[in-house]
């Protein structure tokens, strides 16, 4: 499984990335989880504000910081 985090490096970004990792541990599951910072990489997901998340390529929200349980309910 691959996560991404989409996001500049702002505070929100910051904060979406515990999350998703705190999620992963929970779970208990194995997910490659990596930080996209690039505009352009994150304009191609079509999402214009962050932060956001894409897992296997699926954009699952973007312009809020998702919950534990969100996270784990997108990982399952």
């Amino acid at each position: 499984m691959k996560i991404e985090i989409l996001g500049t490096g702002c505070a929100k970004c910051k904060k979406t990335l515990e999350v998703v990792e705190r999620a992963v541990k929970d779970a208990g599951i194995k997910a490659e989880i990596t930080k996209v910072e690039d505009i352009n990489s994150i304009m191609d997901y079509g999402v214009m504000i962050t932060p956001g998340v894409v897992v296997d390529g699926d954009v699952k929200i973007a312009g809020k910081i998702p919950s534990v349980d969100d996270v784990k309910e997108w990982i399952q």
